[in-house]
């Protein structure tokens, strides 16, 4: 059965907006959380829009409320305190009151997991995050810990760089390590939507980059 309406975390962000481009494309219908829903100027009937925040748990609540599955490409919003957990806390929450399973997310590099075997350069970069963004980094390392705690089909993907790009090139996923310095943010959109019906990467946290 195909899942047809999809709640959006995040969707004006830098990767969001190409996700829900490809949501669009393949005609999913999309309730997208939006804390200023008067900047939002993509008009398409397609789209339901919730006022909101991803703090708030009645925001997610609605949002979440009807939805077969969950994406979300939520950023830090810059000079708050780190918002990964508490709204990871809420869709949690929020999807088990609904009944709700499937949950895509993404996250940097920094995320470590027992099956890693980062190389040199990845350890690299998540020990300068440690060191200059701690409090996100940290709170991201939450954000694992709370989905591998949950009864969701969760999928956090870990992701490098992302180039705002339309361009599509060669992508690989890997569970331990990160082979590419760049995602293109149209293959990242294909490579989520692409998850919303995969069993592959259920409970799992796959690098994704460009080759």
């Amino acid at each position: 059965m195909k899942t047809n309406t999809i709640a959006v975390i995040g969707g004006t962000g830098k990767s969001g907006k190409y996700l829900v481009q490809q949501l669009l494309n393949q005609n999913y219908l999309i309730k997208l959380l939006l804390r200023n829903p008067e900047n939002f100027t993509l008009g398409n009937p397609l789209i339901e829009i919730v006022k909101g925040d991803a703090r708030n748990y009645d925001s997610i609540n609605n949002l979440i409320k009807n939805c077969d599955a969950v994406i979300s490409t939520l950023g830090q919003p810059a000079g708050e305190e780190p918002i990964f957990s508490d709204a990871t806390k809420n869709i949690i929450k929020a999807m088990n009151a609904h009944g709700i399973k499937r949950y895509i997310v993404t996250t940097g590099l920094n995320v470590n997991t027992p099956f890693d075997h980062k190389n040199e350069k990845v350890k690299m970069a998540t020990a300068w995050m440690y060191q200059n963004y701690p409090k996100t980094t940290i709170d991201k390392q939450k954000e694992y810990e709370l989905l591998t705690d949950s009864n969701l089909y969760w999928t956090l993907v870990r992701l490098p760089l992302i180039v705002q790009t339309s361009e599509s090139f060669k992508t690989e996923t890997n569970l331990k390590d990160c082979n590419g310095e760049n995602i293109s943010a149209t293959d990242l959109a294909k490579f989520l939507v692409s998850q919303i019906n995969d069993e592959a990467f259920i409970n799992q946290s796959p690098f994704l980059y460009n080759l």
